[in-house]
């Protein structure tokens, strides 16, 4: 493929554009990106922090309201005693004591006071208390057999859906929502023993109001999970209240306490998570922050968007101006290159006056100036070598051997006075062709079945004076018959297997000319004879003088064998030809001529 001038600045001035742009906006993407990262990392660890913080003081100050109760006496001598020491009054006691905490938030949903003495039993929904009932089994629910067993004050029960303890409270299907359970102990300070239990159960709408200020909806995702990866607010609501047991809460909690986010790319995420665990009672919750790749970057894409169309349009403009500045600078080179073509095609002149005044001007008149002193070469040098060549052929197709003329006609003459007819006109017609052929100075080139009729006619002439003495074949493919060849080029060598190899020939004299395609572009012409042949040091001297035809350094000679043969092909061909000599020492000579099919050069007759 080959790279015009034009497409060569067309490429380089792109690349020119695109590579340094391109390099800037990589380099700018990568660090706008690095930069939000850093900044978002910092920024939103420090909102969860808060946020943090915030939701463990609401968390802690509903684990507190039971203690409220220890501060009021009469309670508690009602929980130490029983209900039943003094039903009314203690009874009216507890409903004061569920009324007061119940009021006290308004997120509360529902409350449960289990008094151990009597096994009694009271809740408090919506604001409805229910009459008292036995809680035989209270140590069946694991939360509170839990907190027999332990030090602890309360324990939390993950988000679930609301339901009636004891079946004391009538909760429609319509309001069972979700809720977060706080379970407490109540003790006989300072002894151990137990008293009873108090559960709160509160909606995540406080919840949800801290945890919405953290986290933008439907952009980011925002988890809070306690200790044991149970979800306890989710911003996809049917995540919670279910176990967290994905891959990036695993790898997570296998991060150093110290560290603060982390990056994470999977099927189902791609982007930032940041991270921090609660403090105080709260220690070993998580709560958890994730935005996407695609959102954190958003920005800086549509920078590096607004930074490509920028990028684009002024490759669009750089390419419009290329293209004119490379039609400007191109087309005095176009104007030379076709009249190049023209020089190549044998036409020396120049169809332009200038090119301008730069160096492709300066080029332009260099060409004129050399196509002149071609010209005025051709005059002198070209014209006048191809003269000498034509006077060369002239020559050679008026000479035609005295001697053998002589032979000729006394052999027809004899035969003539004894034969008296036939046979007589046959050889007087090869004769007139063979005269006929060589006089004709109109035609330079023939079909190759011109060429090689004659040589018949002269062979027929030869074959009549040696008689039996003499045999030749002729064995010409039909699909190179009417190729055109320079005229006289098969007789001169025929001749010379006469002069030099039938001399002393004692046995049958036999020569045989063959023609055959070689290729699509070649064929080839073979003269061989069974005569004495030539000795290798001859035979050497044959192929060097071969070899320096065509050079300047070759003295030309006058004579009219195979040096002159070749020296005309290799003028016709454009030095296109190769002439192969071959003997086989005493026995036979075969020349070989390897010539184009098609024909360009001809000869110019002065």
């Amino acid at each position: 493929m080959q790279w015009g001038i034009r497409k060569k600045l067309i490429i380089t001035l792109m690349a020119v554009m695109i590579l340094p742009f391109g390099i800037a906006i990589t380099i700018t993407y990568y660090q706008t990106t690095k930069s939000i990262n850093d900044r978002f990392v910092t920024t939103n660890h420090e909102l969860i922090v808060k946020g943090g913080a915030e939701l463990s003081t609401y968390l802690e100050d509903v684990a507190q309201l039971s203690t409220v109760l220890y501060r009021y006496t009469p309670f508690m001598s009602v929980m130490r005693v029983g209900i039943s020491e003094n039903i009314s009054s203690n009874q009216e006691e507890v409903r004061r004591m569920l009324a007061y905490t119940f009021n006290s938030r308004p997120e509360i949903e529902q409350m449960l006071l289990y008094i151990n003495k009597g096994k009694d039993s009271y809740t408090n929904y919506h604001s409805t208390i229910s009459g008292r009932v036995k809680y035989e089994n209270i140590l069946s629910n694991p939360f509170y057999a839990r907190l027999s067993k332990s030090h602890d004050f309360s324990v939390i029960e993950p988000p679930h859906e609301i339901y009636s303890y004891n079946n004391l409270s009538v909760i429609p299907n319509s309001e069972k929502n979700q809720v977060l359970s706080f379970h407490t102990i109540i003790r006989d300070v300072p002894l151990d023993d137990i008293l009873g239990f108090v559960s709160i159960d509160i909606n995540l709408s406080k919840i949800r109001d801290i945890a919405g200020r953290l986290y933008t909806p439907g952009v980011e995702d925002l988890y809070i999970m306690n200790d044991e990866g149970v979800i306890v607010y989710s911003s996809k609501n049917n995540a919670i209240g279910k176990r967290n047991n994905e891959e990036w809460f695993k790898q997570i909690k296998k991060q150093p306490k110290e560290s603060e986010s982390l990056e994470r790319k999977d099927d189902k995420f791609s982007g930032v998570i940041v991270y921090q665990q609660f403090s105080d009672s709260f220690k070993n919750w998580y709560i958890v922050k994730r935005i996407p790749y695609d959102v954190l970057y958003q920005g800086a894409r549509q920078t590096v968007f607004t930074n490509i169309i920028i990028v684009m349009i002024t490759l669009i403009i750089v390419l419009f101006a290329t293209m004119f500045i490379s039609f400007k600078l191109t087309a005095p080179i176009k104007v030379l290159i076709a009249n190049m073509k023209k020089v190549e095609k044998g036409v020396f002149e120049a169809d332009f006056e200038s090119l301008g005044n730069d160096e492709i001007g300066m080029l332009g008149r260099h060409f004129k100036l050399m196509i002149a002193k071609i010209n005025e070469l051709i005059e002198r040098e070209y014209k006048l070598e191809i003269e000498n060549k034509s006077s060369q052929l002239r020559v050679l197709q008026s000479q035609i051997n005295p001697h053998f003329l002589y032979n000729a006609f006394q052999s027809i003459g004899t035969l003539a006075l004894k034969l008296k007819a036939v046979p007589v006109y046959s050889l007087l017609n090869s004769l007139s062709n063979i005269m006929r052929y060589s006089m004709n100075m109109k035609d330079d080139i023939v079909p190759l079945l011109a060429e090689v009729n004659h040589v018949k006619s002269y062979l027929t002439l030869q074959k009549q004076r040696f008689d039996d003495q003499f045999e030749f074949e002729l064995d010409i493919e039909e699909s190179v018959e009417e190729i055109r060849v320079p005229k006289m080029i098969l007789q001169p060598i025929v001749e010379n297997c006469f002069k030099h190899g039938f001399d002393q020939q004692v046995e049958t004299a036999t020569i045989m000319i063959s023609a055959k395609g070689e290729s699509d572009d070649f064929f080839s012409i073979t003269v061989k004879d069974n005569g004495i042949g030539v000795e290798e040091e001859e035979l050497k001297n044959i192929r060097r003088e071969l070899s320096d035809v065509g050079r300047s350094e070759y003295q030309k000679g006058e004579g009219i064998g195979l040096k002159n043969i070749y020296e005309r092909l290799m003028i016709y061909y454009s030095n296109r030809v190769e002439m192969v000599v071959t003997s086989g020492g005493e026995s036979g000579f075969t020349v070989t001529i390897m010539i184009p099919k098609v024909i360009h050069n001809e000869v110019i007759h002065p």
